[in-house]
């Protein structure tokens, strides 16, 4: 009789496995490396994911799943302009912690593999799909037009993208937040001017 696999399993694993790869490349996972590293036989790992590329596609599912809270909130805030730009504050220092960012990491070495083999996966497509739909919802509620909505939203989330990238190559919070609060400002002013022109 073979044995049940244990339901709860395969996500803590999933879970050690993030851990472990805060300060590596995904690039050079592979399953010996984890197994030693989390105590387990690589016959655990094969058993619970299959493959490499299976158990890089539940890594990138995991990274982009981490994101999650963010979009509910986003999705569920008041529709006023004061409440979207306070979940952009809240994103960014989201952002800011040090796991997360590395986290970020994670998710941009993702994102290449998947632009290298669009077969593989398509979570950061679907992720970065996402950020685009909440942001152009949002703008055309305040009354900018789709077309405008649909600019607007992807210069903030292409932004954002990059200002993240900068804080994981440059290491400079500081910086980096300065330039976030620049981009908010000037994006609000556009908005805002834009909400109010007539039909």
């Amino acid at each position: 009789m073979s044995r049940r696999p244990d339901p709860g399993r395969k996500p803590e694993l999933l879970a050690q496995i993030l851990e472990y790869l805060l300060d590596k490349p995904l690039a050079s996972l592979t399953f010996r490396a984890v197994a030693t590293a989390l105590g387990v036989s690589t016959y655990t790992l094969v058993y619970q994911f299959g493959t490499r590329a299976e158990l890089v596609s539940d890594i990138v599912g995991a990274i982009s799943d981490r994101q999650s809270d963010i979009e509910e909130r986003l999705i569920t805030s008041p529709g006023t302009l004061d409440a979207y730009y306070e979940n952009l504050e809240i994103s960014w220092r989201w952002t800011l912690d040090p796991r997360n960012r590395q986290l970020q990491r994670l998710e941009f070495e993702a994102s290449m593999l998947e632009a290298l083999d669009p077969d593989l996966h398509n979570f950061s497509r679907a992720l970065y799909g996402t950020w685009l739909r909440v942001g152009r919802d949002s703008l055309e509620s305040f009354g900018l037009s789709s077309h405008d909505a649909e600019i607007e939203a992807r210069i903030m989330v292409d932004a954002f993208y990059g200002l993240q990238y900068d804080l994981v190559v440059n290491n400079d919070a500081v910086a980096a937040t300065a330039a976030f609060e620049r981009l908010v400002e000037h994006h609000r002013e556009r908005v805002e001017a834009l909400a109010i022109q007539p039909a």
